[in-house]
């Protein structure tokens, strides 16, 4: 078992504080993607976690011992960088063999581990070429496999596919998800690519400027995002966020966004729910593009709104919406829209609706 803990670490870059006060728990077998903007510390805390980092303040514990004053190399943790970092001069087999002379093993036992990670990556007819005789993706499944032979306590990855082409990204995703869920073993991965964070993570772990935001499953991150730094970087396209003012009228609500003198329907607990943060325009409104339901003709809870610009992206469209002075992104299906210009009428799903605070950017939790 190998469980790894961050406890109030902090670290400082001179005087630029890179990581501040990060609390983390990571369980046995758990897959964690770090993800953020460059900057944001995320590949700090893993050079941290790997020992080729000093921390300023806090603990790192591996399995409940504290490991901040430890030597990288004592530490039993294998890190995979973006860059491929093989010996040109050696094969596939003798780079994945290294770590294990160090070891002082056997030829029989080095053959056999070598041989059962190549069969594990797919690479075994690979193992008597040279580096510069594969592509990026085998070079990628080497690295790992180097990393991976001697089976350490825990597996760091530092964008390992970022340098790859959109296709051999896809397949190499698929690749670790596989090899993660075979090998169990306990893996921090770090990425900018909120796809890659989404497809590989157990949970994730997203940070901004050196701040944890929020940590959660796929989905909870998602679906509840705690905050609208959160909510804008989490999905593409990205959440809709409008400053918006509550509206009551004889038991009825209704939520209006840019200046619009009508505004969409919402039951009549979403007052109470809001208590009182709808009051002077501190109230946001968001919404992701498949959140808001458009159609033809008019109904019963939908606004008459413009169609500004369509972006056809092959199963669905983008639509931007104009709903008084905002532009709100709709999800439809391909050629629903029929062009720019177009007059068409929306409403929004109240129980995908997401409601932030102004000013702090919190999410108010309402759920409706």
């Amino acid at each position: 078992m190998t469980q790894i803990e961050l406890r109030g670490v902090q670290k400082y870059f001179g005087a630029v504080q890179v990581i501040k006060n990060l609390n983390l728990a990571i369980a046995d077998n758990e897959f964690i993607v770090l993800l953020g903007q460059s900057g944001c510390g995320k590949t700090t805390t893993l050079r941290a976690v790997a020992g080729l980092e000093t921390i300023d303040e806090g603990d790192i514990l591996i399995d409940g011992k504290p490991v901040q004053n430890l030597k990288a190399a004592d530490r039993d943790i294998a890190l995979v960088f973006q860059s491929f970092s093989l010996y040109p001069h050696m094969s596939v087999y003798e780079n994945i063999a290294f770590p294990l002379r160090a070891t002082r093993k056997s030829k029989a036992e080095i053959d056999t581990e070598v041989r059962s990670i190549a069969a594990t990556l797919q690479i075994t007819h690979l193992l008597g070429l040279k580096p510069s005789a594969l592509s990026g993706g085998d070079m990628q499944r080497v690295a790992i496999g180097r990393a991976l032979v001697r089976r350490p306590k825990a597996l760091l990855m530092d964008e390992p596919i970022g340098a790859l082409d959109a296709k051999l990204r896809e397949e190499m995703r698929a690749e670790i998800k596989r090899l993660h869920v075979r090998q169990g073993s306990t893996t921090i991965y770090v990425t900018h690519d909120q796809i890659e964070a989404m497809s590989l993570a157990d949970r994730i772990v997203i940070m901004h400027e050196g701040v944890l935001q929020q940590v959660g499953t796929p989905d909870e991150v998602y679906s509840r995002p705690a905050n609208l730094f959160v909510a804008q970087f989490v999905g593409s396209p990205v959440m809709n966020v409008s400053s918006a003012m509550l509206a009551g009228d004889g038991g009825a609500v209704s939520v209006r966004i840019g200046g619009h003198e009508k505004g969409f329907e919402f039951p009549p607990a979403l007052a109470s729910c809001l208590n009182g943060h709808a009051a002077g325009g501190a109230l946001v409104l968001g919404i992701r593009p498949e959140g808001i339901v458009v159609r033809h003709d008019a109904a019963a809870g939908f606004l008459p709104v413009e169609a500004q610009i369509i972006e056809p992206l092959g199963a669905y469209d983008i639509v931007d919406l104009k709903v008084g002075s905002a532009i709100l992104r709709a999800r439809t299906k391909s050629g629903f829209v029929p062009g720019a210009g177009a007059r068409v009428f929306a409403r929004v799903d109240p129980e995908q609706a997401h409601f932030f605070d102004a000013e702090s950017g919190q999410s108010l939790g309402v759920s409706l």
